[in-house]
């Protein structure tokens, strides 16, 4: 058996906070964006933050216990083999029609109905790539969403020759980077009614 060399290690020095009375803040709110401002800063990257992913045979309260938890609206949804298939959004498992649709249709109680069985598949969904975004104003964006009325909108890079989910944008963000209160007017909750507001005009 070989004897390890003890390691020392300093004492720092600690100091006083007599005198000491100002504490760090995050760069000033004069970084609120406006419709002018790059689009890019919207974006929920997920290669700094982790997407909040559910598997396709949770069941859709657990998908909403992990939406709780994790303070997000949207999941991820991925199949057995661990490949995107499509998400699921809080408005669809708090009393949303797919889940009475997937009781009806698969026989089974509620507490049995699965992701899989209410998920908005990927070839539904519409997304917009990174070099798009990046190159956009937040007005643009707003212009180009609001003919859908997602609460989300996915975003596409390429990676290592494949496309790839990088992360999303969502309405909530934009409601809140452009000072619209989710609240009042309580319609501003999608990108369509944000549009509405924004824009001074119908849809």
């Amino acid at each position: 058996m070989t004897s390890r060399t003890p390691r020392f290690y300093d004492t720092l020095p600690l100091a006083s906070l007599d005198g000491v009375s100002g504490i760090a803040q995050p760069p000033a709110a004069s970084h609120k964006l406006t419709l002018d401002s790059p689009a890019v800063r919207l974006l929920t990257d997920f290669t700094v933050q982790r997407a909040q992913t559910i598997l396709t045979s949770n069941t859709t309260d657990q998908a909403l216990n992990v939406m709780k938890q994790a303070g997000v609206r949207l999941l991820m949804v991925i199949g057995p083999d661990g490949r995107f298939t499509g998400v699921v959004n809080a408005r669809e498992l708090v009393g949303g029609r797919k889940i009475t649709i997937a009781m009806q249709q698969h026989d089974v109680p509620r507490e049995e109905v699965t992701v899989d069985m209410i998920q908005t598949p990927r070839a539904q969904l519409h997304s917009l790539s990174l070099e798009q975004l990046e190159n956009a104003r937040v007005g643009d964006l707003v212009e180009t969403l609001k003919a859908f009325g997602d609460q989300h909108v996915l975003i596409t890079a390429v990676d290592d020759g494949k496309t790839i989910i990088r992360g999303l944008v969502s309405a909530s963000d934009i409601s809140r980077a452009l000072g619209i209160d989710l609240e009042h007017p309580p319609e501003a909750r999608s990108f369509a009614a944000i549009c509405q507001v924004i824009l001074g005009h119908d849809l």
